[in-house]
């Protein structure tokens, strides 16, 4: 019977796991969305007058934090 419980709990947990995940990848998505890349490519060429390319990436990434090392990568080769 306590196995039984066990296994119960088990799938319920893994359910409610299953359910938030989706849920953050769909909120990030979202937020991702909503973020304006002209916004994010205005700060970084202010970022980029002042310091080097790392920096201005650590300081867009920090103003930004919904963006990837990638994407921030991309928008520097826009700068």
């Amino acid at each position: 019977m306590s196995t039984l419980i066990i296994w119960v709990m088990g799938a319920g947990l893994l359910l409610i796991n299953i359910l938030l995940r989706t849920r953050i990848l769909r909120l990030e998505a979202r937020l991702k969305e909503l973020s304006n890349p002209q916004e994010q490519l205005a700060f970084l060429r202010q970022q980029a007058s002042k310091k080097d390319k790392v920096p201005a990436l650590k300081a867009l990434r920090k103003q930004y934090p919904e963006l990837s090392l990638v994407d921030a990568n991309r928008l520097w080769k826009q700068v």
